[in-house]
Protein backbone atom coordinates (compact mmCIF):
# COMPACT_ATOMS: atom_id res chain seq x y z
CA UNK A 1 0.00 0.00 0.00
CA UNK A 2 1.07 3.61 -0.50
CA UNK A 3 3.73 4.66 1.95
CA UNK A 4 4.63 1.20 3.18
CA UNK A 5 7.68 0.73 0.98
CA UNK A 6 8.97 4.18 1.92
CA UNK A 7 8.79 3.49 5.64
CA UNK A 8 8.21 -0.02 6.94
CA UNK A 9 9.09 0.80 10.56
CA UNK A 10 6.31 1.55 13.03
CA UNK A 11 8.25 4.54 14.44
CA UNK A 12 7.61 6.44 11.18
CA UNK A 13 4.03 6.98 12.29
CA UNK A 14 2.91 10.55 12.82
CA UNK A 15 -0.57 11.92 13.43
CA UNK A 16 -2.31 11.96 10.11
CA UNK A 17 0.72 10.47 8.33
CA UNK A 18 1.29 6.92 9.43
CA UNK A 19 2.06 3.57 7.91
CA UNK A 20 0.45 0.24 8.50
CA UNK A 21 3.67 -1.75 8.57
CA UNK A 22 4.17 -5.16 6.99
CA UNK A 23 2.72 -5.24 3.48
CA UNK A 24 0.20 -7.90 2.53
CA UNK A 25 -1.09 -8.65 -0.92
CA UNK A 26 -4.75 -7.77 -0.50
CA UNK A 27 -6.15 -7.00 -3.94
CA UNK A 28 -8.22 -3.88 -3.41
CA UNK A 29 -8.67 -2.97 -7.06
CA UNK A 30 -12.36 -3.78 -6.81
CA UNK A 31 -12.68 -0.89 -4.36
CA UNK A 32 -11.45 1.80 -6.78
CA UNK A 33 -13.88 4.76 -6.70
CA UNK A 34 -16.33 2.86 -4.45
CA UNK A 35 -17.90 4.95 -1.68
CA UNK A 36 -17.14 3.33 1.67
CA UNK A 37 -18.66 4.69 4.86
CA UNK A 38 -16.70 3.95 8.03
CA UNK A 39 -18.87 4.22 11.11
CA UNK A 40 -16.36 5.13 13.83
CA UNK A 41 -13.65 5.67 11.22
CA UNK A 42 -11.55 8.07 13.28
CA UNK A 43 -10.86 5.60 16.08
CA UNK A 44 -7.81 3.41 16.69
CA UNK A 45 -8.72 0.69 14.16
CA UNK A 46 -10.69 3.01 11.91
CA UNK A 47 -7.76 5.22 10.99
CA UNK A 48 -5.85 2.22 9.67
CA UNK A 49 -8.88 0.96 7.76
CA UNK A 50 -9.27 4.42 6.24
CA UNK A 51 -5.65 4.45 5.09
CA UNK A 52 -5.92 0.98 3.61
CA UNK A 53 -9.08 1.90 1.71
CA UNK A 54 -7.71 5.21 0.46
CA UNK A 55 -4.72 3.34 -0.97
CA UNK A 56 -7.12 1.30 -3.14
CA UNK A 57 -8.62 4.43 -4.65
CA UNK A 58 -11.88 4.17 -2.72
CA UNK A 59 -13.78 7.26 -1.64
CA UNK A 60 -13.98 7.18 2.15
CA UNK A 61 -16.67 8.79 4.26
CA UNK A 62 -15.72 8.99 7.95
CA UNK A 63 -18.82 8.99 10.15
CA UNK A 64 -18.59 9.54 13.89
CA UNK A 65 -20.09 11.61 16.67
CA UNK A 66 -17.55 14.42 16.30
CA UNK A 67 -16.11 14.27 12.78
CA UNK A 68 -13.60 17.01 13.63
CA UNK A 69 -11.67 14.44 15.66
CA UNK A 70 -10.98 12.56 12.41
CA UNK A 71 -9.76 15.53 10.35
CA UNK A 72 -6.17 14.30 10.77
CA UNK A 73 -7.04 11.68 8.12
CA UNK A 74 -7.46 14.32 5.39
CA UNK A 75 -3.82 14.29 4.18
CA UNK A 76 -4.02 10.53 3.53
CA UNK A 77 -6.42 10.90 0.62
CA UNK A 78 -6.36 12.74 -2.64
CA UNK A 79 -8.44 15.81 -3.40
CA UNK A 80 -12.10 14.92 -2.88
CA UNK A 81 -11.33 11.39 -1.68
CA UNK A 82 -12.44 11.88 1.94
CA UNK A 83 -15.64 13.16 3.49
CA UNK A 84 -16.56 13.67 7.15
CA UNK A 85 -20.05 13.50 8.60
CA UNK A 86 -21.56 13.45 12.06
CA UNK A 87 -23.22 10.18 13.08
CA UNK A 88 -24.15 8.34 16.27
CA UNK A 89 -25.21 4.67 16.36
CA UNK A 90 -27.73 5.53 19.08
CA UNK A 91 -29.46 7.97 16.70
CA UNK A 92 -30.82 6.02 13.68
CA UNK A 93 -31.56 9.10 11.58
CA UNK A 94 -27.88 10.12 11.64
CA UNK A 95 -26.76 6.66 10.53
CA UNK A 96 -29.31 6.60 7.71
CA UNK A 97 -27.91 9.93 6.50
CA UNK A 98 -24.31 8.72 6.81
CA UNK A 99 -24.74 5.54 4.75
CA UNK A 100 -26.91 7.10 2.02
CA UNK A 101 -25.40 6.43 -1.41
CA UNK A 102 -22.68 4.11 -0.08
CA UNK A 103 -21.40 1.05 -1.87
CA UNK A 104 -19.91 -0.42 1.30
CA UNK A 105 -20.47 0.19 5.01
CA UNK A 106 -18.03 -0.78 7.77
CA UNK A 107 -19.11 -0.66 11.41
CA UNK A 108 -16.14 -0.15 13.73
CA UNK A 109 -18.00 1.16 16.78
CA UNK A 110 -17.33 -0.50 20.11
CA UNK A 111 -16.92 0.48 23.76
CA UNK A 112 -15.03 -1.05 26.68
CA UNK A 113 -17.22 0.60 29.29
CA UNK A 114 -20.65 2.19 29.42
CA UNK A 115 -23.92 1.05 27.87
CA UNK A 116 -22.85 -2.07 25.95
CA UNK A 117 -26.39 -2.97 24.98
CA UNK A 118 -27.20 0.41 23.51
CA UNK A 119 -23.98 0.73 21.51
CA UNK A 120 -22.86 -2.79 20.61
CA UNK A 121 -26.21 -4.56 20.26
CA UNK A 122 -28.83 -1.97 19.32
CA UNK A 123 -26.24 0.24 17.63
CA UNK A 124 -25.04 -2.64 15.45
CA UNK A 125 -28.64 -3.38 14.53
CA UNK A 126 -29.18 0.26 13.57
CA UNK A 127 -26.18 0.26 11.22
CA UNK A 128 -27.17 -3.03 9.57
CA UNK A 129 -30.77 -1.95 9.05
CA UNK A 130 -29.66 1.36 7.55
CA UNK A 131 -27.18 -0.41 5.26
CA UNK A 132 -29.87 -2.81 4.07
CA UNK A 133 -32.34 0.00 3.43
CA UNK A 134 -29.69 1.96 1.52
CA UNK A 135 -29.04 -1.07 -0.71
CA UNK A 136 -25.28 -1.21 -0.14
CA UNK A 137 -23.28 -3.99 -1.78
CA UNK A 138 -21.33 -5.05 1.32
CA UNK A 139 -21.43 -4.64 5.08
CA UNK A 140 -18.43 -5.45 7.25
CA UNK A 141 -19.12 -5.60 10.98
CA UNK A 142 -16.11 -5.58 13.32
CA UNK A 143 -16.96 -7.51 16.48
CA UNK A 144 -14.59 -9.35 18.85
CA UNK A 145 -13.48 -12.84 19.82
CA UNK A 146 -15.69 -13.93 22.69
CA UNK A 147 -18.87 -12.51 21.18
CA UNK A 148 -21.70 -14.74 22.39
CA UNK A 149 -25.33 -13.90 23.21
CA UNK A 150 -25.01 -16.33 26.15
CA UNK A 151 -21.76 -14.87 27.49
CA UNK A 152 -21.48 -14.22 31.22
CA UNK A 153 -19.78 -10.95 30.32
CA UNK A 154 -21.97 -7.98 29.43
CA UNK A 155 -19.40 -6.97 26.82
CA UNK A 156 -19.32 -10.41 25.17
CA UNK A 157 -23.09 -10.76 25.39
CA UNK A 158 -23.75 -7.41 23.69
CA UNK A 159 -21.22 -8.23 20.96
CA UNK A 160 -22.96 -11.55 20.34
CA UNK A 161 -26.39 -9.95 20.26
CA UNK A 162 -25.04 -7.32 17.88
CA UNK A 163 -23.76 -9.99 15.49
CA UNK A 164 -27.13 -11.75 15.52
CA UNK A 165 -28.94 -8.48 14.82
CA UNK A 166 -26.58 -7.65 11.97
CA UNK A 167 -27.11 -10.99 10.23
CA UNK A 168 -30.87 -10.75 10.67
CA UNK A 169 -30.99 -7.33 9.02
CA UNK A 170 -28.20 -7.95 6.48
CA UNK A 171 -27.68 -11.72 5.99
CA UNK A 172 -24.71 -11.27 3.64
CA UNK A 173 -22.71 -9.18 6.11
CA UNK A 174 -19.14 -10.22 6.89
CA UNK A 175 -18.33 -10.38 10.60
CA UNK A 176 -14.75 -9.98 11.78
CA UNK A 177 -13.79 -11.01 15.32
CA UNK A 178 -10.29 -9.81 16.23
CA UNK A 179 -8.43 -10.84 19.36
CA UNK A 180 -6.68 -8.04 21.27
CA UNK A 181 -5.60 -5.49 18.66
CA UNK A 182 -2.18 -3.92 19.07
CA UNK A 183 -0.66 -0.88 17.44
CA UNK A 184 1.07 2.38 18.30
CA UNK A 185 -2.12 3.94 19.66
CA UNK A 186 -3.55 0.89 21.43
CA UNK A 187 -4.79 0.95 25.01
CA UNK A 188 -3.54 -2.53 25.87
CA UNK A 189 0.19 -3.00 25.29
CA UNK A 190 0.83 0.70 25.86
CA UNK A 191 -1.13 0.73 29.11
CA UNK A 192 0.94 -2.09 30.53
CA UNK A 193 4.14 -0.46 29.30
CA UNK A 194 3.18 2.70 31.15
CA UNK A 195 2.56 0.71 34.34
CA UNK A 196 5.87 -1.12 34.09
CA UNK A 197 7.79 2.11 33.41
CA UNK A 198 6.48 3.73 36.61
CA UNK A 199 6.03 0.95 39.13
CA UNK A 200 8.73 -1.05 40.97
CA UNK A 201 6.18 -3.82 41.51
CA UNK A 202 3.73 -4.92 38.82
CA UNK A 203 0.79 -7.13 39.88
CA UNK A 204 -0.57 -9.40 37.14
CA UNK A 205 -4.15 -10.63 37.05
CA UNK A 206 -4.91 -13.98 35.41
CA UNK A 207 -1.27 -14.52 34.45
CA UNK A 208 -2.16 -17.73 32.64
CA UNK A 209 -4.92 -16.20 30.50
CA UNK A 210 -4.08 -16.59 26.79
CA UNK A 211 -4.29 -13.98 24.05
CA UNK A 212 -3.53 -13.96 20.34
CA UNK A 213 -2.73 -10.28 19.71
CA UNK A 214 -3.34 -9.14 16.14
CA UNK A 215 -1.68 -6.17 14.49
CA UNK A 216 -4.04 -3.32 13.63
CA UNK A 217 -2.63 -3.16 10.08
CA UNK A 218 -3.61 -6.80 9.54
CA UNK A 219 -7.13 -6.05 10.76
CA UNK A 220 -7.35 -3.15 8.32
CA UNK A 221 -6.26 -5.41 5.46
CA UNK A 222 -8.91 -7.94 6.49
CA UNK A 223 -11.60 -5.27 6.31
CA UNK A 224 -10.49 -4.31 2.80
CA UNK A 225 -10.45 -7.95 1.68
CA UNK A 226 -13.94 -8.60 3.06
CA UNK A 227 -15.35 -5.40 1.58
CA UNK A 228 -13.79 -6.13 -1.82
CA UNK A 229 -15.40 -9.54 -2.27
CA UNK A 230 -18.80 -9.95 -0.58
CA UNK A 231 -19.63 -12.85 -2.90
CA UNK A 232 -16.84 -14.89 -1.35
CA UNK A 233 -16.79 -13.58 2.21
CA UNK A 234 -20.34 -12.35 2.75
CA UNK A 235 -22.52 -14.12 5.32
CA UNK A 236 -19.45 -15.54 7.08
CA UNK A 237 -17.68 -14.94 10.39
CA UNK A 238 -13.88 -14.79 10.62
CA UNK A 239 -11.69 -14.63 13.71
CA UNK A 240 -8.49 -12.60 13.52
CA UNK A 241 -5.43 -13.49 15.58
CA UNK A 242 -1.71 -12.90 15.31
CA UNK A 243 0.96 -15.58 14.85
CA UNK A 244 1.66 -15.95 18.58
CA UNK A 245 -0.52 -17.16 21.46
CA UNK A 246 0.87 -15.66 24.66
CA UNK A 247 -0.13 -15.60 28.31
CA UNK A 248 -0.74 -12.42 30.23
CA UNK A 249 2.29 -13.14 32.42
CA UNK A 250 4.62 -13.66 29.46
CA UNK A 251 3.30 -10.53 27.77
CA UNK A 252 4.12 -8.42 30.83
CA UNK A 253 7.62 -9.91 31.01
CA UNK A 254 8.22 -9.30 27.31
CA UNK A 255 7.13 -5.66 27.58
CA UNK A 256 9.39 -5.14 30.60
CA UNK A 257 12.39 -6.58 28.75
CA UNK A 258 11.63 -4.60 25.61
CA UNK A 259 11.56 -1.27 27.45
CA UNK A 260 14.60 -2.10 29.57
CA UNK A 261 12.82 -2.31 32.91
CA UNK A 262 13.16 -4.88 35.66
CA UNK A 263 10.22 -4.55 38.06
CA UNK A 264 9.12 -7.24 40.47
CA UNK A 265 6.30 -9.05 38.66
CA UNK A 266 3.77 -10.57 41.04
CA UNK A 267 1.24 -13.02 39.63
CA UNK A 268 -1.84 -12.63 41.78
CA UNK A 269 -4.02 -15.63 42.68
CA UNK A 270 -7.55 -15.59 41.33
CA UNK A 271 -9.18 -14.87 44.69
CA UNK A 272 -7.12 -11.66 44.94
CA UNK A 273 -7.94 -10.73 41.36
CA UNK A 274 -11.64 -11.22 41.99
CA UNK A 275 -11.48 -8.92 45.04
CA UNK A 276 -9.64 -6.24 43.06
CA UNK A 277 -12.18 -6.48 40.23
CA UNK A 278 -14.98 -6.17 42.75
CA UNK A 279 -13.40 -2.95 43.96
CA UNK A 280 -13.12 -1.82 40.35
CA UNK A 281 -9.43 -1.02 40.10
CA UNK A 282 -5.84 -2.17 39.90
CA UNK A 283 -3.19 0.56 40.47
CA UNK A 284 -2.40 2.11 37.10
CA UNK A 285 -4.72 -0.17 35.13
CA UNK A 286 -8.40 -0.04 36.02
CA UNK A 287 -10.31 -3.28 35.68
CA UNK A 288 -14.01 -3.80 36.04
CA UNK A 289 -15.92 -6.83 37.20
CA UNK A 290 -17.02 -7.41 33.62
CA UNK A 291 -13.43 -7.29 32.35
CA UNK A 292 -12.48 -9.80 35.05
CA UNK A 293 -15.25 -12.06 33.77
CA UNK A 294 -13.84 -11.80 30.24
CA UNK A 295 -10.39 -12.79 31.49
CA UNK A 296 -11.78 -16.17 32.56
CA UNK A 297 -11.85 -17.23 28.90
CA UNK A 298 -8.85 -17.35 26.57
CA UNK A 299 -8.97 -14.75 23.80
CA UNK A 300 -7.69 -16.89 20.92
CA UNK A 301 -8.86 -18.01 17.48
CA UNK A 302 -11.06 -21.09 17.71
CA UNK A 303 -13.22 -20.55 14.62
CA UNK A 304 -12.28 -19.77 11.02
CA UNK A 305 -8.83 -18.19 10.79
CA UNK A 306 -9.60 -14.96 9.00
CA UNK A 307 -6.07 -13.83 8.16
CA UNK A 308 -5.38 -17.15 6.47
CA UNK A 309 -8.70 -17.00 4.61
CA UNK A 310 -7.89 -13.51 3.33
CA UNK A 311 -4.30 -14.42 2.42
CA UNK A 312 -2.81 -12.04 4.98
CA UNK A 313 0.52 -12.78 6.64
CA UNK A 314 0.16 -12.15 10.38
CA UNK A 315 2.58 -9.60 11.84
CA UNK A 316 4.29 -10.63 15.11
CA UNK A 317 4.16 -8.26 18.06
CA UNK A 318 7.93 -8.46 18.44
CA UNK A 319 8.64 -7.10 14.94
CA UNK A 320 6.78 -3.79 15.22
CA UNK A 321 6.00 -2.90 18.85
CA UNK A 322 9.61 -2.14 19.96
CA UNK A 323 9.62 0.80 17.54
CA UNK A 324 7.00 2.70 19.52
CA UNK A 325 7.55 1.18 22.98
CA UNK A 326 10.99 2.82 23.02
CA UNK A 327 9.36 5.93 24.50
CA UNK A 328 8.86 4.00 27.74
CA UNK A 329 12.60 3.41 28.16
CA UNK A 330 14.43 5.57 30.70
CA UNK A 331 16.23 7.65 28.10
CA UNK A 332 14.02 6.88 25.15
CA UNK A 333 15.67 6.10 21.83
CA UNK A 334 19.04 7.43 23.06
CA UNK A 335 19.26 5.27 26.17
CA UNK A 336 20.65 2.11 24.61
CA UNK A 337 22.85 0.66 21.91
CA UNK A 338 21.28 -1.04 18.90
CA UNK A 339 20.07 -4.52 19.77
CA UNK A 340 18.04 -7.42 18.48
CA UNK A 341 14.48 -7.25 19.77
CA UNK A 342 13.39 -9.97 22.18
CA UNK A 343 11.01 -12.62 20.92
CA UNK A 344 7.67 -13.07 22.65
CA UNK A 345 7.50 -16.28 24.67
CA UNK A 346 4.50 -18.15 23.33
CA UNK A 347 2.11 -19.96 25.64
Amino acid sequence: MDGRDACQHASCWGKGLFVIGRQNKVDGRAMNDKLVTLIGGGGFVGRYVAQALLATGARVRIAQRDPRQAFFLKPLGGLGQTQFVGADVTKPETIAHAVHGSDVVVNLVGVLAGDFQRVQALGAQTVAQAAAKAGVDALVHVSAIGADPESASAYGKSKGQGEAAVLEAFPNATILRPSIVFGQEDQFVNRFAGMIAKAPVVPVLRAGAKFQPVFVGNVADAVVAAASDPETFGGKTFELGGPDIITMGNLIRWIAKTIGRNPSIVELPDFAGALIAKGGFLPGAPITKDQWTMLQTDNIVTGTDGLAAFGIEATPLSTVAPGWLVRFRKAGRFGRRAETHAEVHVA
